[in-house]
């Protein structure tokens, strides 16, 4: 028999994350508020998941061949973990990434051995955003496959088939409500379409930051930004394939200052290294949470993602300068 924390190889290192009871967001929302430690994925991030389920989606069409090339478009998590699975399946990856991004998301994909392709910031209506130009690259490029991760329903189906089963066995069935922020959207619709198969009456809730859309796309049926956030990896302006037919039930807006004032907490009272969209995310939960008492549930339980480490911030988050060039609140460790 197999011992519970034996893995047969290091693929299988990705995912069977743990969730823990967060104690400041719980005290707030006045019921449980539970964290996916997906920081403890070996590419320290929730994208490790949709990575392996893409790739292993692209040998089983027969896309993928020994030797290939994996070229994606990515703000830099997904770009991770892909080049991961690449090493350990022989594959090359070549990783597009808006030259925006943090400096330590640029220096890990070259430290793992991908090849890194930066371009300017541009809208998705430009030519040269950079999943358009990944999308070329890997035409041009023999033997490649484009990831397409925001467009690839390979990437909801790992959630659909492993992050939404987790958390249900995790909290032995008893689940209220669930809430993430939207980049691909394979995260909230994956694990929104696993939940509602266990239990309709689960409450699938979107955290979306300003500057994104979704939002008043699901509030009020219109793909409407308002103002602007600099958190990493996640905000939407428009539907996804992954975002397709996900069973949005409610959805927040949250403040840039809201999540850092979570991961500020997160760190000092509970030991937790985040980055700005897990801030982001917390914040939802409390606010769901807050929700689900308002409307009567019993001691609900609401789940939410911590997508990724901190220490990938050093340069943004967890710098006085930058966050003082950004308007945005500094931390009180970071004033003297």
């Amino acid at each position: 028999m197999t011992a519970p924390l034996l893995r047969p190889n290091t693929l299988e290192l990705i995912g069977n994350t743990p969730l823990a009871l967060l104690k400041g967001p719980s005290e707030a929302a006045g019921c449980e508020i539970y964290g996916k430690c997906e920081y403890a994925n070996p590419g320290a991030s929730v994208k490790d998941r949709a990575a392996l389920w893409i790739v292993r989606d692209a040998e089983r069409r027969g896309d993928l061949k020994p030797g290939g090339t994996i070229v994606e478009g990515t703000a830099g998590n997904t770009g991770i973990g892909l080049a991961l699975v690449g090493n350990a399946l022989g594959y090359k990856t070549v990783i597009v990434m808006p030259e925006t991004q943090s400096r330590e998301k640029m220096d890990t994909l070259r430290a793992l051995g991908a090849e890194l392709v930066l371009v300017p910031a541009a809208p998705y209506s430009n030519p040269g955003h950079f999943v358009h130009t990944s999308r070329r690259l890997a035409e041009e490029t023999a033997g490649a496959v484009w990831a397409n991760q925001f467009d690839n329903t390979a990437n909801r189906k790992a959630h659909i088939e492993s992050t939404a089963p987790e958390l249900w066995e995790q909290l032995d069935g008893r689940i209220d409500g669930f809430t993430c922020a939207a980049g691909t959207g394979g995260t909230i619709a994956g694990v929104g379409m696993g939940l509602k198969a266990f239990d309709e009456n689960i409450t699938i809730a979107l955290t979306d930051p300003f500057g994104a859309a979704l939002y008043n796309y699901y509030a009020h049926g219109e793909l409407k930004a308002e103002g602007s956030s600099v958190a990493e990896g996640i905000g939407q302006g428009r539907i996804t394939a992954n975002l397709e037919g996900a069973p949005i039930d409610t959805q927040f807006r949250i403040s840039d200052e809201e999540g850092l004032e979570w991961v500020r907490r997160l760190l000092k009272e509970e030991g937790l290294c985040l980055g700005l969209s897990s801030g982001i995310n917390v914040a939802g939960a409390v606010a769901l949470g807050r929700q689900l008492v308002a409307e009567g549930r019993e001691k609900p339980r609401v789940a939410t993602i911590l997508a990724d480490t901190g220490f990938r911030y050093l340069s943004s988050l967890y710098n006085r300068e930058w966050l003082e060039a950004k308007n945005l609140p500094v931390f009180d460790w970071l004033k003297d």
